[in-house]
């Protein structure tokens, strides 16, 4: 197919030379793709065995969680079935018992913004449209899936037990989920969009998204979507920062109001949440009327904004007030690296100042008036990597203000809550599912801790085989960025003229 690395471009990479380039023995002598074996899928995922977790230090997930030390937890059939002070824990019956010697057990981390198509690394695949043309055929699909497959676990490996998607090639995301959910392979509990919903010249038109032309067809993609299996819609409301022409335009509104709200009223129908990329005032104030539920990324409030953030366009899926999700990740490089390392022009930096401060100034304003705010890294952009959930929760702590314990239960119980999933995880409790991350030093003194579990499960299926697989560079200089002081942000923006 001729795939090349090439230069960084707008999109997250799609990264397909990464899987080629790792798997010669799926390439012929001339260079021609073989066709992938739909039973190549590794070892069977099995929660059967009950599991003792004894000497363990809980962190419930809990809002004003405190350490409760020596305490074990009984989990069986995938499901925590007891909890108390380890003197006196019984192990079920042909149970694995794990002394974890002080160590600290919490919910799995939980990541509400994540394309699983790219690596984090710098670099793109291109011409998004042609290359998924390409891929649009059996073997194209099967390497697709591939590269989602790994990037899930990636996930998993780094304490990250429930995945949302944000939007991938192909509905590939819906073949990964329903292949975890089978049991065919370890992966972390992932909610899927399959492709989002965009206009044309969108953002995402082409790798991750479909393009409507109208707010009937845009009503179609998404009940399609809905007959595929989606769990949730994504719509590409605005641009971003490698869209905009102009200083100050970053985030332009895209998609008309008429076609969101036609995409938002046939999701509604059938009981599917709405989720929507937006990174100007303007975009989410569109957004909201039209009856998205949560705002990704996010943008500065006005008081208009604020209401409708409380249900007052009446629009949102009965029962749910919006939501905004944070995702300094994604930003933040874009800010404090030099240019030359983002590959961005001037305007694309400070563009990309404006949405990072926005970002940032909309999760504050949210918190203060009452408004639920989640935390997603948007993996597959530029230095945002499939392990990297940590980060966004030390970054929201560090940039939003929050305490390293409220930062903890966003990114667990708050998360959960959001994505309709706060009765099965999101918490350390009996009768929820065993969705586990043990770290060996405390996160509430340092939120640095979750970067290296020592155990991760989920749904009652310890991770063992998994391992993280690290880029170097890349984490070099996020390793940077985060020895910087939280006044080097805002002197940054201060020097390019944002607020």
């Amino acid at each position: 197919m001729g795939l090349q690395r090439i230069p960084f471009s707008a999109s997250p990479p799609f990264s397909v030379n990464r899987y080629v380039r790792s798997n010669p023995a799926e390439l012929g002598n001339n260079g021609q793709m073989l066709k992938f074996s739909e039973g190549e899928e590794l070892d069977m995922a099995s929660a059967d065995r009950p599991t003792l977790f004894i000497n363990a230090t809980v962190l419930d997930g809990s809002e004003h969680m405190e350490p409760q030390s020596d305490m074990a937890v009984a989990v069986e059939r995938g499901i925590i079935t007891w909890m108390g002070p380890t003197a006196v824990a019984q192990a079920p019956a042909g149970a694995e018992v794990i002394d974890l010697g002080g160590a600290y057990l919490m919910p799995g981390l939980i990541n509400m913004h994540v394309h699983l198509c790219g690596s984090g690394k710098p670099v793109s695949a291109g011409d998004a449209g042609a290359l998924m043309k390409k891929l649009d055929n059996p073997v194209g699909r099967a390497i697709v899936r591939h590269i989602l497959k790994g990037s899930a676990q990636q996930q998993l490996a780094s304490g990250v037990t429930t995945v949302r998607g944000a939007g991938d090639p192909l509905f590939a995301d819906i073949a990964v989920r329903n292949a975890i959910d089978a049991g065919k392979y370890q992966g972390p509990r992932l909610v899927a969009p399959g492709t989002g919903v965009t206009v044309p010249g969108g953002h995402g038109a082409g790798l991750f998204a479909q393009v409507a032309n109208s707010p009937a067809e845009a009503a179609e993609q998404v009940r399609d979507l809905y007959a595929r299996g989606a769990d949730v819609i994504k719509l590409f409301v605005t641009g971003g920062v490698f869209d905009a022409t102009e200083v100050g335009e970053p985030g332009v509104l895209r998609m008309p109001v008429d076609v969101a709200a036609a995409a938002c009223k046939a999701a509604h129908e059938v009981g599917l949440p709405v989720m929507a990329h937006v990174e100007s005032t303007e975009g989410v104030k569109a957004a909201l009327q039209a009856g998205v539920d949560t705002i990704e990324h996010g943008a500065p409030m006005t008081p208009e904004i604020l209401e409708l953030y409380r249900g007052a366009a009446g629009t949102q899926l009965e029962g749910r007030a919006p939501s905004v999700t944070c995702t300094i990740s994604p930003a933040l490089p874009f800010v404090l690296l030099d240019p030359e390392k983002t590959h961005s022009t001037d305007t694309q930096k400070k563009n990309g100042d404006i949405v990072c401060s926005g970002i940032i100034e909309s999760a504050r304003a949210a918190l203060e008036a009452g408004v639920k705010v989640g935390l997603g890294t948007d993996s597959s952009c530029p230095f945002v990597t499939q392990y990297d959930m940590w980060r966004e929760v030390a970054y929201f702590a560090k940039y939003v203000g929050v305490s390293n314990a409220f930062a903890l239960h966003t990114a667990t119980q708050v998360n959960a809550e959001l994505l309709g999933l706060g009765g099965e995880t999101g918490t350390i409790e009996c009768g929820k599912a065993a969705d586990i991350l043990v770290t060996r030093k405390n996160p509430l003194d340092d939120l640095c801790a979750l970067r290296e579990p020592i155990h991760v499960m989920c749904r009652g299926d310890l991770v063992r085989k998994l391992k993280v697989k690290r880029i170097p560079e890349v984490d070099a200089e996020l390793d940077a960025i985060m020895a910087m002081p939280a006044e080097a942000l805002a002197e940054e923006l201060a020097r390019d003229g944002v607020a």
